[in-house]
């Protein structure tokens, strides 16, 4: 008896440029607060209305002087104005100086900042003990942001500094993509959402937090549908649901071709459906098509499977950057940085492999124990992953390719 050949494992770069071909950014922005715009992805280029600062300014508290007028060690000058922060001073004249804190605008004329701590002030005056090159403590006008220039450009997501830039060129609200819609579905009858009674046989759902936490992480607004039994009709009626007003329907477990796995079957009554097996560990199964929308359109499906590593890598791979491509944002990976490990892994898979690793003091990368699929703790215990090729082995104090959980995360 003959039996079909079977395709190609992908490698994640198809995968992933699969995904991305499909990944139509959506359409719609809206203005928010600048203090309220944490994490969305900004849908207009800032273009800064002023120079920042306005005006050079002292970056110190001490003495504003004309260098020139300081040739040598200890000379003295009459004190001849008291600039604070928010004050603008009188031109400064000649074979002068002018007390100044930091922040305030250097006055006209000058074109250096002594610092207090090398200058000893007189009756009137000071005796300058430093002799000053121009521009020593001075921002200068627009040092940071110019008149014109782009702040923060389309398609950023906003982190908490770029949200502070944006307020330094006086933005008190800012344009930005709508929220990405995400319908949120477990399959399994084995599934018990936790507080509920563990029946014999059951487990508690951890997908739906893990992923419920990630989608929050990158700004999407979720719909969570709970857990659909095991049933195709069940599992049809879910997804017809989630295609209507969402972008993306995303799925944990049941995408495999056993008797209970129904999200195949019920995806391509629905819409179309590609099973793909991807050459990575874990991870290995991914499901991607659309649904089909009643009034017209469709919403794009992804079935991770679930194994909770599985899972939640499998998120941060493909997910992750079809997400925010979806956003209009950069979908690139992280770059990773090449550190020490101090294990071995002699028994490297076919498939390329991500290792729960993390950091530690020394240095070095120290490896989870129990690499399993099924263990959840090895993703709270690492701080990232070890990007290991196709059948590569390690040896302890070789370099590796580690990629930090908390740069997925920006």
């Amino acid at each position: 008896m003959s039996t079909a050949p079977r395709s190609p494992m992908l490698s994640l770069e198809e995968a992933l440029a699969k995904l991305l071909a499909a990944a139509t950014p959506v359409s719609g922005t809206e203005d928010l607060p600048t203090a309220q715009a944490l994490g969305r992805v900004l849908a207009r280029d800032l273009v800064s209305p002023l120079d920042v600062p306005p005006l050079a300014n002292s970056s110190m508290d001490g003495y504003a002087v004309r260098s020139a007028d300081v040739p040598a060690a200890g000379t003295v000058l009459p004190v001849s104005q008291r600039i604070a922060a928010g004050q603008v001073g009188a031109v400064l004249q000649p074979g002068t100086a002018a007390r100044i804190f930091t922040g305030a605008p250097l006055p006209e004329g000058a074109d250096a900042v002594v610092m207090q701590e090398q200058c000893e002030p007189l009756d009137g005056s000071v005796r300058i003990l430093a002799v000053p090159a121009p521009g020593q403590w001075v921002r200068q006008r627009g040092e940071d942001l110019r008149e014109g220039a782009v702040v923060l450009a389309r398609g950023r997501r906003l982190t908490p500094q770029a949200l502070g830039l944006a307020a330094t060129a006086g933005a008190a609200s800012l344009p930005v993509m709508r929220r990405v819609r995400v319908a949120l579905l477990s399959t399994g009858d084995e599934l018990v959402m936790p507080g509920q009674p563990l029946r014999p046989g059951a487990i508690y759902n951890a997908n739906r937090d893990t992923l419920r936490g990630l989608l929050a992480q990158f700004g999407c607004a979720c719909t969570d549908l709970g857990i659909v039994p095991d049933s195709l009709e069940a599992t049809r009626a879910a997804l017809r649901e989630a295609a209507r007003d969402h972008d993306l329907i995303l799925s944990s477990g049941g995408v495999s071709v056993g008797e209970e796995d129904h999200i195949r079957p019920a995806v391509n009554a629905e819409g179309r459906l590609d099973l793909w097996q991807i050459a990575i560990k874990p991870g290995k199964p991914l499901a991607f098509g659309q649904v089909r929308r009643e009034g017209g359109g469709e919403a794009a499906f992804i079935g991770l499977p679930g194994n909770p590593v599985s899972s939640f890598i499998t998120f941060l791979l493909l997910v992750r950057p079809f997400l925010l491509a979806l956003q209009g944002a950069d979908p690139a990976a992280p770059r990773g940085v090449w550190l020490e490990a101090g294990f071995d892994w002699p028994r490297p898979d076919r498939r390329r492999e991500f290792l729960r690793v993390r950091r530690e003091d020394d240095g070095r990368l120290a490896l989870f124990p129990n690499q399993s699929s099924g263990v959840l703790t090895s993703a709270v215990w690492a701080d990232g992953v070890v990007d290991v090729p196709p059948g590569q082995p390690i040896v302890r104090g070789e370099r590796v390719r580690f990629m930090s959980f908390a740069e997925w995360m920006q």
